[in-house]
């Protein structure tokens, strides 16, 4: 993006006026706060991907120590949020950042965002089939199907549906998952076509899943709500910075009051579930299909704030987290071109986040070792994950604009632009 000059002085110089001081040559002019605040987004994308890479390759939290642990910590459900996150910042992207399209580019937008949520929920449901547990992008299609009449919101409205959502929906869905027994369950997912392809149906899709819809759509609306900011402003960065941390900081430190010891534990370590933690014998990293937000839980568990807990504290703290990361990533992009330079194949990673998260599926159904030899005791697969992603991004970047599965992606909304 070319960035514009500032106008010249015209006016002559006074008579007596001293000889202007002398001035070295300008640097180079860096891209402009346009190009930092995607290229920030981009690197928010690519610490998601690698966020998951941990989650779903590197060792489970028991078996680590010191600064290993709190990486797996912060990783475990909160680079899931970073991507849901980002997810409703792309949305807007689709549907025009600043002003929402309106008349027939903005029918068109939303046509393309509906195939993206369709292929999305396609994919995601052949690749549970294929790998088992739950793939978080069947999950995607829904949540960009549930934001379609929310793409030409403000703001503002779309921060306080957002809250409404994080302080309601929790208690919501644990009344609703109370209701739901055995045999409830087994009636809906018996007349449920998603079901009979995979372990995730629509019940899971909506309500009782990893990442149910139901309180997963605060994130998503959070990240519209983001999509709609200047955030190459430095007084809305500073706001949103200071935003992020009193979310974070109130969140985590109610639930530690209210609830304590035990406050911040993850499902993974109440054992409800494997968190992702790549202990399916194929290392798919996929979860288990049963692993809801309640797996019944009594009342008390709804003031924790662990990840993946699904409570209004997890939302709130997570949220927060998201918006830390993606403001820390702006503003590193933004001022410190020496750093953007450096960390170019990194971004690349978050240019092509899709394809970088089914790949690492094709990889480690290729490359995986058989069960019980112990290589999730160490960190030497991520690592080698990691460092694959960002060879294949960086060399790939240098011939093409879109990841391969982007490219395809794009193409197959190319039929929107025949809507009238």
């Amino acid at each position: 993006m070319t960035q514009t000059q500032p106008p010249q002085e015209t006016s002559a110089p006074q008579e007596n006026s001293p000889p202007p001081p002398r001035t070295s040559p300008e640097p180079p002019a860096s891209p402009g706060p346009s190009m930092g605040r995607l290229v920030g987004v981009d690197l928010a994308r690519a610490l998601a991907v690698f966020g998951m890479y941990v989650v779903h390759i590197g060792p489970p939290l028991s078996a680590t120590t010191g600064v290993g642990s709190w990486i797996r910590y912060i990783s475990d459900g909160h680079s899931s949020v970073l991507f849901a996150t980002l997810a409703g910042f792309s949305l807007m992207l689709l549907a025009d950042r600043r002003e929402p399209k309106t008349g027939l580019a903005g029918r068109q937008a939303r046509a393309r965002i509906a195939i993206r949520a369709v292929i999305l929920l396609a994919l995601g449901t052949v690749m549970a089939m294929e790998y088992g547990g739950v793939i978080i992008l069947g999950f995607y299609g829904v949540y960009f199907l549930l934001a379609l009449p929310l793409v030409r919101l403000s703001a503002r409205t779309l921060a306080i549906i957002a809250a409404a959502f994080a302080l309601v929906t929790p208690q919501l869905a644990f009344a609703l998952t109370s209701l739901l027994t055995p045999s409830v369950q087994q009636s809906i997912n018996t007349y449920d076509p998603l079901r009979h392809l995979s372990e995730v149906g629509v019940l899971d899709l909506l309500l009782t899943g990893f990442y149910p819809a139901l309180t997963w759509m605060s994130f998503v609306i959070a990240g519209m709500a983001l999509g709609r900011l200047d955030l190459s402003c430095g007084t809305i960065q500073k706001r949103l910075a200071a935003l992020g941390a009193t979310l974070t900081a109130a969140a985590y430190g109610m639930s530690l009051l209210l609830a304590g010891k035990g406050a911040l534990r993850s499902l993974a370590e109440d054992g409800s579930s494997s968190g992702g933690s790549g202990s399916m014998p194929t290392g798919s990293g996929s979860m288990p299909a049963d692993a809801g937000s309640f797996p019944d839980m009594p009342a008390s568990f709804l003031l924790k704030a662990g990840p993946h807990s699904g409570t209004t504290f997890d939302i709130i703290g997570s949220v927060g987290i998201a918006i830390l990361v993606i403001v820390g990533a702006t503003v590193a992009m933004d001022r410190l071109p020496r750093l953007r330079r450096l960390a170019k194949p990194v971004i690349a990673v978050g240019t092509m986040s899709l394809t970088a998260y089914v790949g690492h599926f094709l990889a480690q159904s290729a490359l995986s070792t058989p069960a019980g030899t112990g290589t999730q005791q160490s960190w030497l697969p991520l690592i080698m994950y990691v460092l694959g992603a960002i060879l294949f991004a960086a060399i790939w970047s240098r011939f093409f604009r879109r990841g391969p599965l982007e490219y395809l992606l794009n193409a197959a909304t190319k039929p929107a632009k025949h809507i009238r």
